[in-house]
């Protein structure tokens, strides 16, 4: 493996950058995959929806605490080489995850699932970054993202689908097995010559002086304040709406989670046309018109269609969230060049701590005022947030 700083230079490593997307898969599952079970945790616990949702905040909360630790130790000793160690450790947290006797257990099991699972998207937008070029990295980054995308599917509908059948412990085993795979694939390929890696060895009073000049940088301040608000607005409400639906509804896990899945499918939309989207409304309108579809989703939710007509609202979410989010993606990768690992663990961190909030409030606030009030909450404010970045990039 060769370190070099000249990204222009280098093709772009498609495989490698696929078992990045695989690994991003995973991770991404783990997360998403309490979205569904959240009722089913509840009953079995005998618990509320909003003490359940420690396995979502768990997982999100050490996730973002996390990302300040693994941006400065992945531009010291290599982005990939820790991503593959971290691929492999995230099985140890989620295997032990189906083995929970209680709620407060799983819950701590979640937080090491998500310390570990950390690592992984972050620092592979980071290595992204370091070898794909700026002009062309929206689109590489949205391939890649394909990856994660169908790892929201996964978690959501195997959440429901798997989580009748076999029950939730079954489904973290199924991750645990899937991170052992990818990870050994992972490994192999850090072995290869196409696994080209930048290396930054900073001594700690340079990584101080790192975050210092991100605090100090209005761009960063900018970008990672709004991944912020936005993660505690969007998860805030989304990550109720299997809640809902089983109330509402009161559907079978199975049809929760095909439902949910309806989210990856409008955000595969969004990265199978990326390029041509980029290049027809500019980053500034895409996060516009994604608050915008926002808006109409929750407001959707709130007005309780049919069960049916739930795919359409649930999709265009997918679809709103990554023309906003990853627009947001692509501009982290970018703020900070001479600290590229460390800026985007910040901004993971930051988008993750949000969601955390967002989960945290939105539990409490469902059950004294409903789902739908919370559905409009994060349906009104999201395309204010989106309009304020447009102004500011």
């Amino acid at each position: 493996m060769t370190d070099t700083t000249d990204s222009t230079a280098l093709p772009v490593p498609v495989r490698s950058i696929a078992l990045l997307s695989l690994a991003a898969f995973a991770s991404a599952a783990t997360a998403r995959v309490a979205d569904p079970l959240l009722p089913q945790v509840a009953e079995e616990f005998g618990t509320s929806i909003a003490a359940a949702s420690v396995v979502a905040t768990g997982f999100t909360l050490a996730y973002g605490l996390c990302q300040v630790i693994y941006g400065p130790i992945g531009d010291r000793w290599g982005k990939y080489t820790l991503i593959a160690a971290m691929t492999v450790l995230s099985a140890l947290g989620t295997g032990l995850a189906a083995l929970a006797g209680d709620l407060a257990t799983l819950g701590g099991l979640r937080l090491i699932s998500g310390a570990t699972a950390a690592a992984i998207i972050p620092l592979s937008m980071a290595h992204i970054g370091d070898i794909v070029p700026y002009e062309v990295r929206q689109p590489v980054l949205a391939r890649f993202m394909s990856g994660q995308i169908m790892g929201v599917i996964a978690g959501q509908a195997a959440g429901g689908a798997l989580g009748e059948w076999i029950g939730w412990r079954g489904v973290f085993l199924a991750l645990a097995a899937a991170y052992v795979g990818i990870g050994a694939l992972l490994l192999r390929e850090l072995r290869s010559p196409r696994v080209v890696q930048h290396r930054n060895a900073v001594s700690m009073a340079g990584l101080v002086s790192n975050f210092i000049a991100l605090a100090r940088t209005p761009r960063v301040r900018l970008v990672v304040g709004v991944v912020f608000v936005e993660g505690m607005l969007f998860f805030g409400g989304f990550t109720f709406v299997g809640a809902y639906v089983r109330q509402a509804y009161g559907l079978g896990y199975t049809a929760i989670g095909a439902l949910l899945a309806a989210f990856g499918i409008g955000a595969l939309v969004y990265t199978t046309t990326a390029a041509r989207v980029v290049k027809a409304l500019g980053q500034r309108n895409m996060v516009l018109a994604g608050g915008v579809l926002l808006a109409l989703a929750f407001a959707a939710f709130a007005l309780s269609p049919p069960w049916w007509l739930l795919p359409l609202p649930i999709a265009v979410c997918g679809l709103g969230f990554y023309l906003f989010h990853n627009t947001l993606q692509t501009q982290a990768t970018q703020m900070a060049p001479y600290a590229r690992g460390v800026a985007v663990s910040v901004f993971a961190s930051c988008f993750f701590l949000g969601q955390a909030a967002g989960v945290a409030l939105g539990g409490p606030l469902a059950e004294a005022v409903g789902y739908p009030p919370l559905f409009l909450l994060a349906g009104a404010t999201l395309p204010l947030l989106a309009a304020l970045f447009r102004a500011k990039i």
